[in-house]
């Protein structure tokens, strides 16, 4: 067994699912990254411009579905989820590709194209390297 620590949180207009795009770049408004201040030393090398990888926990998601229409059209054949970005999935990790626009603070970061709804859990974030690019 294993624990997941969520290291913030989404703020965003998006509350609802339904008005929410299926992908970030499907008009998904700025939001912000909230950071729990203990993870604030983790964070100092981001800067406005960075592209990073949100890992998110989708807490509204359905645990229980394996199999699922994809983008939620009832005329498109099930799925199995594992095929999908659905949210509903066994264990519902999101993944967003996000630009940061702007950092507020050490512990707040706007950024671009993410389709999160508003309080939804941050597990981690990484940086979109470059082919040529470690860290």
């Amino acid at each position: 067994m294993f624990d997941l620590i969520p290291i913030g949180h989404v703020s965003s207009p998006l509350t609802d699912l339904e008005d929410a795009p299926k992908q970030g770049r499907e008009g998904a408004p700025d939001a912000w990254l909230v950071f729990e201040p203990e993870f604030e030393d983790g964070l100092r090398d981001l800067r406005a411009g960075d592209e990073i990888l949100v890992l998110t926990w989708l807490d509204r998601g359905d645990r229980s579905a394996l199999r699922v229409h994809p983008r939620d059209d009832a005329s498109a054949p099930l799925r199995g989820v594992f095929s999908t970005r659905s949210a509903d999935r066994p264990n519902p990790v999101g993944i967003h590709r996000v630009r940061i626009i702007a950092v507020e603070s050490p512990l707040r970061f706007k950024v671009s194209d993410l389709e999160a709804l508003d309080s939804t859990p941050i597990i981690d974030i990484k940086p979109v390297l470059d082919p040529r690019q470690e860290r």
